[in-house]
């Protein structure tokens, strides 16, 4: 039908709604402004659960969501149900966030197919707030803004709408408020909220996603947000949520409630109207009751109090038997819901909507599509990394004052080396230490994707930019800031204190080695922890990596005497090609002379470098230096390489 043709791109409203911008092509820039109609039809989800050891393992199939029809019109579309009951699960389905796999039925959006792109036309704000703490409200908007909105459209006027929006949301007064981190006190949860959906708001999407607005706010703050959505579905905005046990207060807001109990519809329709549907099914609410606790008291078994009443008259209920009764009135619910009225009115519109239509499979696609350049991204996303960066102390400036610490406590302990037999012992263990230590202090690496997993996920689906706008930003910031310049300071203090070979060549050797060493050690480190949830995890692993190579370092063992079927071990070692340089750099030219006392007399004994490397089977020729740079640089971009390959394919959906 073509008045049921999708209208899935908003228009921008500037100048006071003098120029108007289409957020993509296709649509006229005259359409009226409207929330999109979300209908749904036999949705079933279903997951794999593993149980028993590998040799034995069991696949089975766990049903999260059953047999779902209804329509989401505009208005405020309220998702209830208890814990568990697959209310968040649904929520990601009907804004195609949910993996494909397990995945059957059809979502409509105005009657259409739901195109693979949807999710980055519609919005959607997730329960876990994923804002960058560091930037102020106004700059996350314009972050948003800038990356979300074509570039046809001026940076004036993604200003403007940048502060209609702010004074929209009621964030006037906290627009250059830092939004807030773990460390930097910032603005109050339900701002917090409010520029959430700010973000999203910013390309004015046909509908918005909310997976429980409420969580962690208190009571006032949570009606004030739910106020907030109120008015703005109002307007004509389609807005569906999950919300878990609302009070009296946000429940009236609500245009269309939909009841869920084990994955299984039990009411969808007005929401005023479900009261009444309940008490004519045999569930009266008391007076003054909130509705919303009382349809949970239902879904827990006709009333809870029926199981405390139980329980009074001394009636044993064991688990089974509470079990069961819950099981009988879940089925009761279902079953009441698929012959009443209300149920057959919602198959009538959805046999409406899809009449001379094509009822087409499930597209199991889930593109990216992206409204700016790779150079629009990037330029956006270093700033704010960098911005993000210098406004962390702990993460910047402390690095370095750690590194400028430690830096003057090696040169103290090795602080004027000798050109005899102690000397060789000390150089050689200060060139270990500080390999060793430029890999174990990569290890604040393995923070760089961890920490911001969920942001990165959100934004990345949501279209902000690509996997490798973010991996290059990300890599740029940590390496220059936090690997470059503590190298430097560190080379610049410790090697002149210590006495190392005082030129101006061997000195920038030994910089650009030790520079070498850092950047291997902190690929190594993003390799390994680009795919993993938690940090200590991503530690372990890695300590016990540096660990082996260290042992094949060359100091610890003598590598030409090590087995040959173990041998191999040491091209691996990343100090071990760092200590080798670093030697090469410091030892040729070098002669080592102790007075000793021979038959007799007393005379110089002295060892060449050269033969000192010699015996620990190192090649100390031009070629010999500078195949170690050579290998870090390999070994770097093959973990690089891993890196961006697990970020670019780790699990975007759930």
């Amino acid at each position: 039908m073509a008045d049921t043709a999708v209208q899935l791109t908003r228009v921008i409203d500037v100048e006071n709604h003098v120029s108007r911008t289409p957020v993509s092509t296709g649509v006229s820039s005259s359409a009226p402004r409207r929330g999109a109609t979300v209908s749904f039809h036999s949705i079933n989800y279903s997951l794999k659960m593993k149980s028993g050891f590998i040799c034995r393992r069991k696949v089975t199939r766990k049903n999260i969501l059953i047999e779902l029809n209804g329509i989401m019109k505009p208005g405020l579309n309220a998702i209830l149900g208890a814990t568990g009951s697959g209310k968040s699960s649904f929520l990601d389905v009907l804004a195609a966030r949910k993996d494909p796999a397990g995945l059957t039925g059809e979502v409509l959006i105005d009657g259409a197919p739901q195109p693979p792109n949807f999710k980055c036309l519609s919005g959607y704000v997730v329960q876990d707030d994923v804002v960058m703490g560091t930037l102020t409200v106004r700059e996350n908007l314009r972050f948003s803004a800038a990356l979300r909105l074509p570039r046809s459209i001026r940076q004036r006027e993604k200003d403007e709408k940048v502060e209609k929006l702010i004074q929209e949301l009621g964030l006037s007064k906290v627009a250059d408020s830092r939004v807030g981190t773990q460390l930097i006190r910032g603005i109050s949860g339900g701002e917090r909220k409010r520029t959430n959906i700010g973000m999203e708001l910013i390309i004015d999407p046909p509908v918005l996603f909310l997976d429980e607005p409420t969580t962690g706010l208190d009571a006032s703050t949570a009606n004030s947000v739910l106020m907030l959505l109120k008015k703005m579905a109002s307007s004509g905005r389609t807005i569906i949520l999950s919300i878990h046990q609302p009070r009296y207060s946000i429940y009236r807001l609500f245009d269309s409630l939909t009841l869920l109990v084990g994955g299984k519809m039990v009411y969808h329709g007005p929401a005023q109207d479900a009261l009444q549907y309940f008490s004519d099914i045999g569930y009266t609410c008391e007076p003054h009751n909130n509705p919303a606790d009382f349809f949970l008291d239902v879904i827990n078994g006709d009333s809870t109090a029926v199981a405390l009443n139980k329980l009074d008259n001394s009636e044993e209920l064991d688990q089974d038997q509470l079990s069961s009764s819950l099981k009988g009135i879940e089925e009761r619910l279902v079953e009441e819901y698929r012959n009443s009225s209300c149920y057959k009115q919602t198959r009538g519109e959805l046999e409406r909507i899809v009449q001379g239509q094509e009822y087409s499979t499930r597209v199991k696609s889930r593109t990216i599509t992206y409204n700016t350049s790779f150079c629009h991204q990037f330029n956006w996303v270093l700033k704010r990394t960098f911005r993000n960066l210098m406004l962390n102390p702990q993460t910047s400036f402390a690095q370095i004052g750690v590194i400028l610490f430690l830096a003057l406590i090696v040169g103290a302990i090795f602080f004027g080396l000798k050109e005899d037999s102690s000397g060789i012992q000390n150089r050689i263990g200060a060139l270990f230490f500080i390999t060793t230590n430029q890999c174990f202090s990569s290890v604040s690496s393995a923070e760089l994707f961890i920490s911001e997993r969920k942001l990165f996920v959100h934004e990345y689906i949501s279209g902000y930019y690509r996997v490798s706008v973010y991996f290059l930003c990300k890599l740029l910031s940590d390496i220059l800031t936090l690997r470059t310049i503590p190298a430097i300071i560190f080379s610049c203090v410790a090697y002149w204190m210590i006495g190392l070979k005082a030129t101006p060549e061997a000195f920038f050797i030994f910089m650009f080695s030790i520079i070498m060493v850092s950047y291997t050690a902190t690929a190594l480190t993003l390799a390994i922890s680009a795919d993993q949830t938690v940090v200590a995890i991503a530690n372990i692993f890695l300590t016990i990596s540096f660990v082996f190579m260290m042992i094949f370092s060359g100091l610890l063992v003598n590598l030409p005497s090590v087995a040959d079927w173990l041998n191999w071990l040491k091209y691996f070692s990343i100090p071990r090609y760092g200590l080798a340089a670093l030697e090469i750099n410091e030892f040729t030219g070098l002669s080592f002379c102790d007075t000793r006392n021979v038959s007799g007399v007393e005379g110089k004994v002295c060892t060449l470098g050269e033969a000192f490397l010699k015996d620990q089977g190192i090649d100390y020729s031009a070629w010999g230096l500078w195949q170690n740079h050579l290998a870090l640089g390999i070994m770097t971009f093959i973990f690089l390489v891993i890196a961006y390959l697990k970020l670019r394919f780790i699990k975007k959906f759930t």
